[in-house]
């Protein structure tokens, strides 16, 4: 949980300070270290303390804070995941932006509403996403 607070406030400062371009070099480091044997294990674990940590923040810490929160520190514990950044027109707020992180197949954090947007990017760059 600790490192979870900790690296949430790095993430939130740096979106705060650095432009998109600078986050997304970041985000695209390759994973440190060997991956545990249960990576879903540790996926869920870094997902709750996370989302954990963002209930108690008192900075801004919604979905790219979180998805680079996320993603750094299964980062530090050698497992590869993908932040994807998404878009969509919302009738009453306009078009609006999201961030998630997946491993392969499975939803680390923000995936609940990841299929209301339309994916822009991923993080490690990626080959281009079909349909």
């Amino acid at each position: 949980m600790i490192e979870a607070c900790l690296t949430l406030a790095a993430a939130s400062l740096l979106v705060k300070c650095l432009p998109f371009r600078r986050i997304a070099r970041l985000a695209a480091h390759p994973p440190a270290g060997r991956a545990p044997v249960d990576r879903k294990q540790a996926a869920d674990t870094v997902a709750w303390a996370v989302r954990a940590a963002a209930k108690r923040a008192r900075f801004r810490a919604v979905c790219i804070e979180q998805g680079l929160a996320a993603q750094w520190m299964l980062r530090r514990r050698g497992i590869a995941a993908t932040m994807h950044y998404g878009v969509a027109q919302d009738p009453a707020r306009g078009l609006i932006a999201h961030v998630w992180v997946r491993i392969g197949e499975h939803d680390v954090i923000g995936g609940e509403t990841a299929g209301r947007f339309t994916p822009l990017a991923r993080f490690p760059d990626a080959p281009p996403l079909p349909g």
